[in-house]
């Protein structure tokens, strides 16, 4: 479960890639299991949710990492970029920003699913 704490005090990486929506399907399997296979067991990794667009032509990545070092270990490391080019290619392009997270906003308990 992704917690979204601004306390925690994390680096968010939010990668959003524009794709045709024929392979977001494939993109979004790319990812998955570059998440399972890589990311998570790498330094600093927290956690990582992947998004598509109800029309297919965007994919969202939300990544938590303990630090910027960490992010920046990750995409030096030879066995990252392996997967970060299989999602590269898919697309038709990528914009990774960096975030801190400064706040997080709950539903009214009266209107909250139960």
């Amino acid at each position: 479960m992704v917690t979204l704490d601004p306390n925690a005090g994390l680096l968010v990486l939010i990668n959003t890639f524009t794709v045709d929506p024929a392979k977001a399907d494939e993109l979004l399997a790319v990812l998955s299991r570059a998440t399972e296979e890589r990311m998570r067991h790498m330094p600093g990794f927290i956690s990582a949710s992947l998004h598509l667009s109800l029309d297919k032509r965007s994919v969202a990545n939300y990544a938590q990492w303990r630090s910027k070092e960490d992010l920046e270990a990750m995409l030096k490391n030879p066995d990252a970029q392996p997967h970060m080019r299989a999602a590269a290619g898919l697309a038709i392009s990528f914009q990774p920003l960096l975030y801190d997270l400064r706040e997080s906003h709950l539903a009214a308990a009266s209107h909250r699913a139960s």
